[in-house]
């Protein structure tokens, strides 16, 4: 578009695109240069600030130069927690460590924003966590130099249910006491922020927020959602992408692991491998309920970025019961979404500014 209006008007266009976050909008910068032919001569770095000097005549013409996804995704949501920290006078956050997929990218996230020294990890294992899932929080920690506390919510998870043991007599556990669980993490974690004067980093992914697998002031608690436009399998690929090419902002990049250690990089490989499980239940996995996530995210990007009918999404292939199921799911849990933490869009469309939905409704397809 810029070289097609420099070459109508015969004239060299600067292009000044912002750099920064600002709430849930990052700027990403990458402004560029044409010459009168409409030609490439000056392309800026993306997500950082930078200035360069250029004679518009004598210039050359080069090629412009794409990013890849997740490094340019990485580098926004790194912008976009340093900046609302900054914005906001924070100087450091705390975030839960469940030994998952989704804390262990926005651990990282938050080091490369922030400084290993300013973030702080915590695992509250449950009954129900595997030690595996503990072993994996711990090991995230150490290979990233942040403060690591365990914090155990087992005492208080049975002294909360025993609370209740008579009003809730003759009726089995099921989601109430599940929920249970997150939001005494929640608690946690809020009393650490409050303490010290951490800002709380939720670590729920899009895919998770969408249908309503998480737990409203629970692990939805916090200051801002760094990964809550980020779809579950672009979590893994940033992860993959984490242990693969990563170098911090400061040029330092680990050296690879050593042959048979086991070891793929920062995140320990157990994370990435294993199946995703809130660990709310003995041996619960997300797909005991939510469709595998390959297909549950190409139906979240067509019904919520796309914004087609369930019926369309249905000719695209998808098994009906499948997209109604998801369909219905992401209507119903607008309320929850309401009550979110700001996230930050990196999507073309992301909940909250990007998607005002009323919650009160009676939508029929």
């Amino acid at each position: 578009m810029v070289g097609a209006l420099a070459r109508a008007y015969q004239r060299p266009i600067c292009y000044c695109n912002a750099v920064g976050g600002n709430d849930q909008l990052v700027f990403d910068g990458n402004s560029i240069a044409v010459n009168a032919a409409g030609e490439l001569i000056a392309q800026l770095a993306g997500f950082s600030e930078n200035e360069l000097v250029i004679d518009t005549d004598k210039a050359r013409g080069s090629e412009f130069h794409e990013s890849k996804t997740p490094v340019d995704l990485f580098a926004a949501l790194s912008l976009g927690v340093r900046d609302y920290l900054r914005k906001c006078n924070f100087k450091s956050a705390v975030l839960g460590l469940s030994g998952g997929i989704d804390s262990a990218v926005v651990a990282v996230i938050a080091v490369d924003a922030l400084g290993a020294e300013n973030v702080v990890g915590v695992s509250m294992p449950s009954q129900y966590s595997s030690r595996g899932s503990i072993d994996d929080a711990r090991t995230l920690a150490r290979n990233l130099g942040i403060k690591f506390l365990e914090i155990p919510i087992t005492n208080a998870f049975a002294a909360f249910k025993a609370q209740f043991a008579e009003i809730f007599a003759g009726r089995p556990e099921d989601a109430t006491e599940e929920n249970m669980q997150p939001r005494l993490r929640a608690m946690t974690l809020m009393a650490l922020s409050n303490k010290f004067g951490h800002l709380l980093l939720t670590t729920g992914n899009k895919s998770e927020l969408a249908v309503g697998y998480c737990t409203i002031y629970g692990d939805m608690a916090g200051g801002l959602a760094v990964i809550s436009d980020v779809p579950k399998t672009m979590v893994y690929e940033l992860a993959r992408w984490i242990n693969a090419d990563y170098v911090s902002r400061a040029g330092e990049k680990r050296d690879p692991p050593s042959p048979g250690s086991g070891a793929v990089g920062i995140i320990p490989r157990s994370t990435i491998d294993k199946p995703p499980s809130a660990e709310l239940k003995p041996n619960q996995t997300d797909q005991d309920t939510l469709p595998p996530y390959d297909i549950l995210d190409e139906i979240l990007r067509l019904y919520v970025e796309e914004n087609l009918s369930a019926r369309d999404i249905i000719g695209h292939g998808f098994d009906e019961k499948t997209v109604r199921w998801v369909q219905r799911r992401v209507d119903l849990n607008e309320y929850k979404r309401e009550q979110a933490a700001p996230g930050l869009k990196v999507t073309s469309r992301a909940f909250g500014v990007g998607r005002r939905m009323p919650i009160a409704q009676k939508y029929v397809d």
